[in-house]
């Protein structure tokens, strides 16, 4: 029987540049909101307490003790945070410094040496997933992502339709295992016009063999080392399969200042237990 997965990374490091804009809705962000949004870390926004409190906490509610948080070197708040000010109580948190904001394969490479050699998860830290989506894919306990309906995440995640088809679709087999991924398909790609289309938030659960995949990717066209490059490779050349957990719920999404009030009112009352 395979052991469930217990440690996770996290990528806090991406340079916030949509929530650094001022438009969107600035003017009802708090004061110390504010702040957050102009120093671009997303997971560090207060919503009551920091926005990736919630993420360990929904990670420990899933199954996970150890966390590595990826972030800049810049980005010593975050660590004081943790470290210092309200360190958690249910998981252990470790940080890994990713240099530059060279894209997400490079993120989770950053990871390596850090996280134990096992398999672990891999989230966005501005996105907020249920602790059941965590257990699914801990349980799987080597290659995985979930899948996302995107009706519901428009439903029940508030977030627009046209955002969600600006995400990755998914061309997943009878059997649940990943064929491809599509980035930001075409309105008439055969995946987009299908009943049901699944998108990819970027919930992941990696072997450590994505290290090798990761240091094998090449820059992108915007320039960035990509993790959807990264799984791939891993696909093609390493004989990866990605087991697939279809979701039904909405995730909540913290990508720019137009989302901090919508996400501060789903999480009214949410009490936070990282």
């Amino acid at each position: 029987m395979t052991a469930a997965t217990t440690q996770a990374v996290i990528l806090a490091r991406g340079l916030g540049t949509r929530m650094r804009k001022p438009s969107g809705g600035s003017g009802a962000l708090t004061e110390a909101q504010q702040r957050a949004a102009e120093q671009g870390m997303k997971g560090m926004m207060p919503i009551g307490r920091p926005f990736l409190d919630y993420v360990l906490s929904s990670l420990a509610d899933g199954g996970i003790t150890d966390v590595t948080l990826v972030i800049g070197p810049e980005h010593g708040a975050a660590r004081e945070y943790f470290e210092v000010t309200s360190p958690p109580e249910r998981v252990r948190v470790h940080f890994a410094t990713q240099a530059e904001p060279r894209g997400t394969a490079d993120a989770v490479a950053a990871a390596k040496g850090v996280v134990r050699d096992a398999p672990f998860l891999v989230l966005n830290a501005d996105n907020l997933y249920s602790a059941g989506a965590v257990a699914a894919l801990c349980a799987i306990g080597g290659d995985g992502l979930a899948a996302y309906e995107a009706d519901t995440l428009v439903r029940e995640g508030g977030i627009e339709p046209e955002r969600v088809f600006k995400f990755a679709l998914l061309d997943i087999g009878s059997n649940d295992v990943l064929r491809e991924i599509k980035e930001k398909p075409a309105a008439d790609d055969p995946l987009a016009l299908r009943a049901e289309r699944w998108v990819s938030m970027n919930l992941w659960s990696f072997a450590p063999h994505i290290f090798e995949a990761c240091a094998r990717v090449k820059p992108s066209p915007r320039g960035e080392l990509e993790l959807q490059d990264a799984v791939a490779i891993a696909m093609r050349e390493l004989g990866a399969t990605f087991h697939v957990v279809r979701r039904r719920e909405g995730v909540l999404d913290l990508s720019s200042r137009g989302d901090v009030a919508q996400v501060a009112a789903r999480l009214a009352g949410v009490e936070a237990r990282p």
